[in-house]
């Protein structure tokens, strides 16, 4: 290679060098385009819009361990602890020493079903007659005692559910120890 190739291979890939370099620095330090088109600028009226109330993830943390912490002072390590929104969306779930996968599932779904009906599902549980079709063919929810809803202002925004003790209510005892622990939203 002569020379003058050799100097010239070597601007390249220093020019190269430096316009990477330049186009970094122009990416780091320049805002990105808006997101939205300018034909989704127009804000919807207020009347369109419905304001949903949530548990936030500190106090959904906080049930769900104070749900726990309820069933293993009671000798019961092996449940697990779901809060859910009204919606079903898993909030915070715990799951505690030895609970075996099923209360996983038996956890989220009787929060939901709580949250869903706003009251404890033991209460719901009450309603299953067994005489063809009823609420508790409804997809993922579980009529059995432990879910309890939490409410604002008497509307239903979330549930806890605590699934895996040898008993319904020993499930409910927690799940609304859990739901006494963010005061202010049980029963």
């Amino acid at each position: 290679m002569k020379k003058s190739s050799k100097m010239f291979a070597a601007a390249a890939v220093g020019a190269l060098v430096l316009t990477g370099g330049v186009t970094a620095v122009a990416n780091a330090v320049t805002p990105a385009a808006p997101a939205v088109s300018r034909m989704n600028d127009a804000a919807p009226a207020p009347e369109s819009v419905v304001a949903q109330n949530r548990v936030t993830a500190g106090a959904s943390s906080n049930a769900v361990n104070a749900a726990l912490a309820k069933c293993q002072s009671d000798k019961l390590p092996f449940v697990t602890v779901a809060l859910v929104d009204r919606f079903g969306t898993v909030q915070a779930l715990l799951r505690g020493d030895n609970a075996a996968a099923h209360t996983i599932e038996a956890a989220k779904q009787k929060a939901y079903t709580a949250a869903a009906f706003g009251a404890p599902t033991s209460e719901l549980a009450k309603r299953v007659t067994g005489n063809g079709p009823g609420i508790d063919d409804l997809p993922g929810t579980l009529f059995l005692a432990g879910g309890v809803p939490l409410k604002v202002n008497g509307v239903s925004v979330a549930g806890i559910g605590v699934g895996g003790a040898p008993d319904g209510m020993l499930d409910e005892a927690c799940a609304t120890a859990g739901a006494e622990a963010i005061a202010g939203l049980a029963k």
